[in-house]
């Protein structure tokens, strides 16, 4: 059996919540562990944080502030974020960056919540797990300040085209690939981009319970999306690529232990 790593699960705060167990167990038996669940604001990381004690080594977490909640982005924010990144669990700073697309909150408070975490995993030597939608332009130029100092950099749920993917390759980001490939209707532009990802900065990740691929059958009755579904978009990443499923795996799964700093305990 292929081993996989879904780089973002929306464990906590989500439909997926109330049946943890079953989907963390139900992932390992398809060889998708562990997982790394993501902390979209300060609350929810501190929630992610618990999972990882009651399940050490199956689950590591983000912890961060997300777009959409940049506005709850205080004074002592970092200071708050800093005392998470430091517990057990924790691999990454995220989810954080620039959602102009739903603008949930004022973009000079996305622009500075993004800002901030990216000098905190810069201070920390942390990894960044990010998220960017309809701000490309704006994203890379806050970004480009801290690049150089960042251990590595992840653009997460990646779904553009290949100019963005151009940009994105040329500064070395690792990029997270989601069932979005799997839509005939939308994922069009990710399709043509994913052949330019260099195999060794390719990540896969459900994203669940959102982006369920449109492809699969029969479809689940929640019609919900979970990690066990992560080998149905890795043979579908495959056959884009033109690679076999197991040459795919075993580089993807390389690729996340790096990301995140695990191979000690899972290479």
């Amino acid at each position: 059996m292929n081993q996989y790593l879904d780089i973002a699960v929306n464990l906590i705060g989500s439909h997926l919540e109330q049946d943890l167990n079953r989907v963390i167990n139900e992932a390992a038996g398809e060889g998708v562990s562990p997982l790394i669940i993501i902390g979209s604001h300060l609350d929810e990381s501190r929630n992610c944080i618990q999972v990882c004690r009651q399940y050490p080594q199956k689950v590591y977490t983000t912890a961060g502030v997300h777009p959409h909640h940049a506005s709850e982005w205080q004074t002592e924010s970092a200071a708050e974020l800093k005392l998470l990144a430091g517990q057990p669990g924790v691999v990454a700073i995220g989810e954080c960056g620039l959602d102009y697309n739903r603008d949930f909150s004022p973009r000079q408070q996305q622009r500075q919540a993004f800002e901030a975490q990216l000098a905190l995993a810069v201070e920390l030597q942390y990894p960044v797990l990010m998220h960017q939608r309809d701000a490309h332009d704006d994203f890379l130029a806050i970004l480009d300040d801290y690049l150089e100092a960042l251990p590595a950099a992840l653009l997460h749920c990646f779904t553009d085209g290949p100019k963005q993917a151009e940009d994105y390759i040329a500064r070395d980001l690792y990029l997270g690939v989601t069932g979005w490939v799997c839509d005939e209707r939308r994922g069009q532009d990710l399709v043509s981009a994913l052949p330019l990802i260099p195999d060794n900065r390719l990540l896969l990740e459900t994203d669940s319970p959102y982006l369920l691929p449109r492809s699969m059958r029969p479809k689940p009755k929640s019609g919900r999306n979970e990690p066990k579904y992560l080998p149905y978009i890795a043979q579908a990443v495959a056959d884009i690529r033109g690679q076999s499923l197991e040459s795919l795996a075993r580089q993807c799964f390389s690729n996340s232990l790096r990301f995140f700093k695990l191979e000690s305990i899972h290479g």
